[in-house]
């Protein structure tokens, strides 16, 4: 289509562009004017991201013609800030409420609107004024509390002391950008005159698959094609490298829909007006494998190994059989969960690109840069060293960024093309190729003697894992170490395992499989609490772990801090009871039911190498930089990692400049996954300080008591007896450019399991309690959540400021996991079908923050990102169960499912 000639004034500015009229708005402002503040999560006004201002109103920029904004006053995210940030963008830092920022300038948008209407809205009317805006990090409390407060924001406080980093509510130390709209993403900014990558991939779960011309086909429409055959290496990758069975392009078979065949690259404009339904490939589509019971006996996914069974996993200690036989109660049930999506806002995108000197750089959204590394040199045939990964910022992960998605495929029409590559996956793709959450079919028995003792659980789960391997060795090994939740039980057997079918990749997704398995013994063991005649709060703390005491595994436990978090909640307990009696004595179709559930989870890998290598260093000028190469994908690595160095250090936060990640420029600080941030690169962190610190005493002469400051080159050292001038510039520079500098590397003391899971599979774990307060509608089968109270074991808080922003988020997912959330390969493939918590799905949410030091822990110091989301969906269950009597089996709880649960209780 022929472009026309636009005038678009945008924040004050006008540009002249060309551009066809049905053009979208979002992509000439990003396109064409280079505003990459406004983002793009859907392209079809389901998230909000693009959100910006015509004419004072807020539009979706990805569903409006750019025509239609000509001669119209446009304002963008970059707008907001004139000398400074806006009192709103500065409302937005100081409660913390942009982590990974993708959603933030459509937040920061729709809420400017709101303001110049209402300076003071309420938090009704912030609520209803955002519900167009999705957030998937943050649980929106932190957002509707920043609007709520932009008309009194102010200047941020006085940054801690040296020494009083750590506990200080420190606003984010990467967050300007996020709210000046100046964060660059993996499909932002990409290098001038790259070509576009687009995807061919399998419509079929299972079908063979042969191509035509195609040269004759690229020819035709000025592109270069490329298939597996092009691949120059090992046509393999897979997080697990054991278990690496996953091709970057397929060869010959697709085994699941959604599945890379070939790649087409291209200028821009005639990739994107290619029609991809044409390309020359015919399919032969093969009956799909779609239920793990059936996969035992079909016909093999995978050549190379003896069935479809990818792998199991196996706890057992004492005889749970005999125990149960003996017990007093004993209850069994069965609970079975779905496909559930990250949902991330941000797509996958990312560039690539061969430097002179032959590196082939990439740059892409992930979570696990020096693993991307590793297998994407081992699919092109490179040696690792000439492979860099610059992690763009990442727009939520959750799980689904650690595994491989662009990176080969970019990498490889760079190396073939020459030229810059770019890739950007739309939502529908997104949602169809990348991993989900591990559905499983989870069965249990657990019993107690007449006091209420848990004397014996026996716990078998089956997982699908889908075409490919990615996580699901891990949970399978996961799952038996922590079916048991933070209890003492004396007998116990769990098994697992993980079996292939045609469905999608199931992966990581923050909790491993723990939070499914937590839904079935959390559920079970309220039906325990009932059978003995126990409060269920009461029943739990008789139960739970305690210092000094052994896990199913048989590791001796310290600093336990489940039986605080349920005392904590105990007050709030009582009240809940109470209030949910008093409202169901009116009698009516809406029922009231208060749920209570705990969790525990072991930081890092489960008995496996887990390190971290942290670097800082002082420069002769005297700035004091940290290389620290953990992906912060909005859970706040960057600020918290900082704060531990600092104050090990001694210097102030406010010295600290972050340098990564980058696999060119930062050690490897493992993988964002299984809350191990916060621990294990803290702990290398703390120990780099430490050392850094050692060396400076040495130098000075000076005792452990010692100040230090930094004066520009000089770095002052000062004790009782006086002080000493360190000239920095006088110093030998060393290597890496600083003339002071430790490195230093942390991996966490486990025990390999034994063949009955016995051993030390963790050295941290963290722990929590949640209360739900909710309202069953009996007649429509719909639930509301009113309040949720979260209890967690910390160890020692951080930063309490995105401690609780972690919280908040996580109970989202964990909502939607119970309630809404259910991913259906070719139905829910995009943010309008399938369902993730808006502004007004979110209940009220009090956080209790428990300090029970680990002595493994930095500074004490234990994980919290997946934990906050596992007690969740259990909880709502319980109060359900509590409100109706209605025993669910299955989630989500869709008010289907919430009748035909009413109809078997026979209400």
């Amino acid at each position: 289509m022929t472009g026309m000639r636009l005038s678009l004034t945008v924040n004050g500015a006008t540009h002249h562009v060309a551009a066809p009229p049905g053009r979208r708005l979002s992509e000439v402002l990003r396109g064409e004017l280079g505003l990459f503040g406004t983002k793009v999560g859907c392209d079809a006004g389901d998230c909000g991201a693009c959100t910006v201002l015509i004419d004072g109103a807020p539009v979706c920029a990805c569903l409006t013609p750019a025509a239609q904004a000509a001669g119209r006053a446009i304002s963008t995210v970059e707008g907001l800030s004139g000398e400074g940030l806006s009192r709103l963008q500065r409302a937005f830092l100081h409660h913390g409420a942009a982590q990974c920022g993708i959603c933030t300038p459509g937040m920061l948008m729709v809420a400017t609107a709101l303001l110049a209407d209402r300076p003071r809205p309420s938090r009704a009317e912030v609520e209803e004024a955002l519900g167009g805006v999705l957030c998937r990090c943050t649980g929106y409390t932190k957002i509707v509390d920043a609007v709520c407060d932009a008309a009194d924001a102010e200047a941020p406080g006085t940054p801690p002391r040296a020494g009083r980093a750590v506990g200080a509510a420190v606003e984010r130390l990467d967050g300007v950008p996020k709210v000046a709209g100046q964060e660059c993403f993996g499909a932002d900014a990409p290098p001038a005159g790259a070509w576009l990558v687009r995807a061919v991939r399998s419509p079929h779960p299972a079908a063979r698959f042969s191509f035509g011309d195609l040269a004759g086909w690229a020819d035709r429409n000025g592109v270069r094609v490329f298939t597996a055959a092009d691949l120059p290496g090992e046509n393999r990758f897979g997080v697990i490298p054991p278990f690496a069975d996953q091709p970057a392009l397929a060869e010959g078979a697709a085994r699941f829909r959604g599945e890379a065949v070939a790649i087409v690259a291209g200028p821009e404009a005639a990739v994107e007006a290619l029609d991809l339904d044409a390309f020359p490939v015919t399919w032969e589509r093969l009956e799909a494998i779609e239920a793990p019971e059936a996969a035992r006996a079909a016909r093999l996914l995978h050549d190379a190994r003896p069935g479809n069974l990818l792998t199991g996993g196996r706890v057992v200690t004492g005889d749970a059989d005999a125990a149960l036989a003996a017990a007093a109660h004993v209850v069994a049930g069965e609970m079975r969960t779905r496909f559930v999506e990250h949902a991330y806002i941000e797509p996958e995108a990312g560039w690539a690109r061969v430097e002179p000197d032959g590196t082939l750089t990439i740059r892409a959204c992930t979570q696990a840069p020096v693993m991307d590394r590793d297998d994407t040199a081992r699919v092109l045939g490179l040696p690792p060293a000439a492979v860099r990964i610059q992690p763009a910022a990442a727009g939520g992960g959750f799980g689904a960024k650690l595994d491989l998605s662009l990176q080969p495929l970019v990498g490889l029409a760079a190396l073939k093309t020459g030229r810059p590559c770019r890739m950007v996956f739309g939502r529908a793709e997104s949602m169809m190729a990348t991993t989900k959450r591990h559905p499983g079919r989870m069965r249990a028995r657990v019993g107690c003697d007449a006091e209420g003792r848990i004397e014996g659980m026996d716990f078998d789960g089956v997982f699908d894992t889908g075409a490919y391997a990615s996580w699901g060795p891990t949970v399978a090994t996961r799952v038996p170490v922590h079916a048991s939740g933070p209890y003492r039980i004396p007998a116990y057997r769990a098994e697992t395992e993980a079996i292939h079918t045609n469905n999608p990749v199931a992966g990581a997704f923050r909790g491993f499989g723990v939070p499914q398995a937590a839904i079935l013994q959390e559920t079970l063991f309220d039906e325990l609490a009932e059978a003995a005649g126990l409060d269920r709060l009461d029943f739990r703390l008789k139960n739970a772990l305690l210092d000094g005491e052994r896990s199913v595994c048989g590791q001796e436990l310290w600093g336990v801090g489940i039986a605080e978090c349920l005392q904590a909640l105990a007050p709030r307990w009582q009240a809940a009871l109470a209030a949910a009696a008093a409202a169901n004595a009116g009698g009516g179709p809406l029922r009231h039911g208060v749920g209570l559930s705990s969790c525990w989870y072991g930081c890092g890998n489960t008995a496996l190498p887990n390190p971290s290598t942290v670097r800082v260093g002082i420069t002769a000028k005297g700035r004091l930089r940290l290389h620290q190469g953990a992906t912060d994908i909005g859970q706040g690595a960057n600020t918290v990692i900082a704060q531990l160095l600092a104050d090990a250090l001694g210097l102030p936060l406010a010295d600290v400049d972050l340098i990564g990640p980058d696999t060119a420029l930062t050690p490897d600080c493992g993988k964002t996954s299984a809350s191990r941030q916060t621990y294990v690169t803290g702990k290398a962190a703390v120990a780099a300080g430490g050392a850094l610190r050692a060396l400076i005493l040495a130098r000075a002469n000076r005792g452990e008591d010692s100040t230090l400051r930094l004066e520009g080159g000089r770095l002052i050292v000062a004790d009782a007896q006086g002080e000493t001038v360190l000239g920095l510039s006088d110093l030998p520079e060393q290597d890496h450019g600083y003339v002071l500098m430790a490195e230093e590397s942390y991996d966490p003391p486990t025990v390999p399991l034994d063949e009955d899971g016995q051993g030390v599979p963790y050295a941290v774990y963290g722990y929590g309690a949640q209360i739900a307060e909710l309202s069953v509608d009996t007649e429509l089968g719909t639930v509301s959540v009113h309040r949720i109270t979260a209890a967690h074991d910390l160890g020692r808080v951080i930063n309490p400021l995105l401690a609780e922003g972690q919280v908040q988020g996580g109970i989202a997912q964990g909502l939607g996991l119970a309630l809404m959330e259910e991913y259906l390969p070719g139905r829910t493939e995009n943010l309008h079908d399938y369902l993730i918590p808006t502004t007004g799905d979110m209940p009220e949410i009090e956080t209790i923050f428990i300090e029970k030091p680990d002595p493994e822990g930095p500074m004490g110091a234990k994980g919290l990102g997946e934990h906050v989301l596992i007690p969740t969906a259990p909880a709502i269950l319980n109060a359900i169960r509590h409100a109706t009597g209605a025993r669910l089996t299955e989630v989500p709880a869709l008010p289907h499912r919430v009748l035909a649960a009413l109809r078997e209780a026979g209400r």
